[in-house]
Formats: C-alpha cells, sequence, structure tokens
C-alpha cells in the first residue's frame, strides 16, 4: 500500500518527450530523488521502492503516465486479489497470486517516481493513487475470506470472523494514515515526524522499519505465496493479524499525541 504511496500525476515531461532520458539516467536520476525513508516500513523501504524506481525509470523511457502506471499497479493487484478468491488451493496458486500483488505493490511505488521524473505530480493522481490503495487495502482480506469459505477445509468456522476484522483494522491504518497527513498539511507541515528531533528521527530509522514490518502491505502480498496451503497460510495470515492489530493500537496512540500537539502549534 502505499500507505507509503501517497503522490501523482499526468504532467507532461518538462524538456519534452525527444529529452526523455535513458533507462540507466532515469534509474541514477531517481536513486537522488527518493522520498524519506523516516518510519517507512522494511519491505516498502528496502525492496519496493528500489523495484518501483527501476519500474518508473523503464515507464519514463517507455512513455507511459503516471496516471497509466497507477491504472497498471490496480490491474494487477485487482488480478492477483481475483486469484486469491477464485483460484483453487494447489501449490502453484501461492506464487502467481504473490507475484500480481507484488508487481503491483511495485507499480504503485513507480508512479510517484515517474511523476516526480516528468516534473510533479496533481491532485488528480493522489486522488487516484489513494482509491486505488483504499479498494486494495480491504478488498484482499475479503478475498482471503471467499477462499477460506470456498476450498478450505477443514477450518474452523469462527476462523472466517479474522479476514473480515483485519480487513477493519487495515481500513481504519490506512485511512488515519491519510487523515494524518491531510492534518499536518493544514497545520502547515509534512514531516511525519513533527514531534521528534531530526537527530533522534534519523537514528531511529531502520530500528522502526524494522518495527513496522506488520503493517507493511508488501509483507502481506509475499505471505500470500503460501496461499496454496491453506494450513500454513491460515495460521502465517491469523499470526499477522495479531501483530498488524498490535502495531495499530500502540500507533493511534503516538499519533493522537502527535496530533494533539498541532493543536498547541510550535513550542
Amino acid at each position: 500500500m502505499s500507505a507509503g504511496g501517497l503522490t501523482r500525476e499526468d504532467t507532461r515531461p518538462q524538456d519534452g518527450t525527444a529529452q526523455r532520458p535513458r533507462y540507466g539516467e532515469a534509474v541514477l536520476r531517481l536513486s537522488g530523488a527518493q522520498k524519506s525513508a523516516r518510519g517507512a516500513p522494511a519491505y516498502s523501504r528496502f525492496v519496493n521502492r528500489p523495484l518501483g524506481r527501476r519500474l518508473a525509470a523503464a515507464a519514463h523511457v517507455a512513455g507511459a503516465t503516471p496516471n497509466q502506471v497507477t491504472v497498471a499497479s490496480g490491474l494487477s493487484t485487482a488480478a492477483g486479489i481475483g486469484a486469491l478468491a477464485l483460484l483453487p488451493p494447489a501449490w502453484w496458486t501461492g506464487p502467481v497470486v504473490a507475484a500480481l500483488l507484488v508487481l503491483g505493490y511495485a507499480l504503485d511505488a513507480a508512479d510517484g517516481q515517474l511523476a516526480r521524473l516528468r516534473g510533479g505530480g496533481s491532485v488528480a493522481g493522489e486522488w487516484l493513487d489513494h482509491v486505488v490503495d483504499a479498494a486494495k487495502t480491504a478488498t484482499i482480506h475479503l478475498a482471503v475470506l471467499v477462499a477460506a469459505y470456498r476450498g478450505w477445509e477443514p477450518r474452523p468456522q469462527a476462523w472466517l470472523l479474522l479476514p473480515l476484522l483485519f480487513s477493519a483494522v487495515a481500513s481504519t491504518w490506512f485511512f488515519t494514515i491519510i487523515l494524518n497527513d491531510h492534518l499536518r498539511r493544514r497545520a502547515g507541515t509534512r514531516d511525519g515526524q513533527a514531534t521528534v528531533a531530526a537527530g533522534e528521527a534519523r537514528q531511529h530509522s531502520t530500528l522502526r522499519s524494522l518495527a513496522s514490518v506488520p503493517v507493511d502491505y508488501g509483507v502481506l502480498c509475499l505471505l500470500t505465496v503460501l496461499s496454496g496451503l491453506p494450513v500454513v497460510f491460515g495460521w502465517a495470515y491469523g499470526a499477522l493479524a495479531v501483530a498488524f492489530t498490535l502495531v495499530t493500537g500502540a500507533s493511534m496512540v503516538a499519533w493522537f499525541r502527535q496530533v494533539r500537539a498541532l493543536d498547541r502549534g510550535p513550542s
């Protein structure tokens, strides 16, 4: 998700299509124009962004727009979610689902990076990106529910409540991230660590990334490689749901304190 991917859009290259750099040049330019890594979960930070950078460079050379990349991300993710819900459990279905979801998430990272290569983003692009993210945040867990109901035997009936709860927590998490961003904009700061000293934030950046692993959408994408093995996936998915809920609860407390600090203004 890009809880880490708020961006985008459909601006034309400022230097014209004929001046579009080669692939290697585009990758090099993007390497020096990345978003802050502070607080970004480990998979998103160390795997998804670099992968998205390469996809963005390829899309730039091909002349694609950020909106087109966002749509491609949505289509790949939708195909993965559909496969998760409808394919029968078998050894080969998990890799198919995971490949589609991982590609969709990488393209989600690519659209914002492509926008930067083309000179900037737009409100419409950010809107489209958020809509795609909101849809996948909820529906991937509903796909797990459908898959479990259709073909996972044996499994306790009560287990079917787990994807519903996971969907509710994940949707709340995503909405709160967007709300935090909106409130910080209104307060005149986009810094996700507004209440933390810059040096302290850098010091704990990698630790925060690792601590955020349970709420990293990319981890869920990778986990679906086990979806063709219902018993194994069921236990792993349940453990992730518990960890996600615990991190979400702790984050809500911290975020509330940060947002309350915005009312007081700079000290």
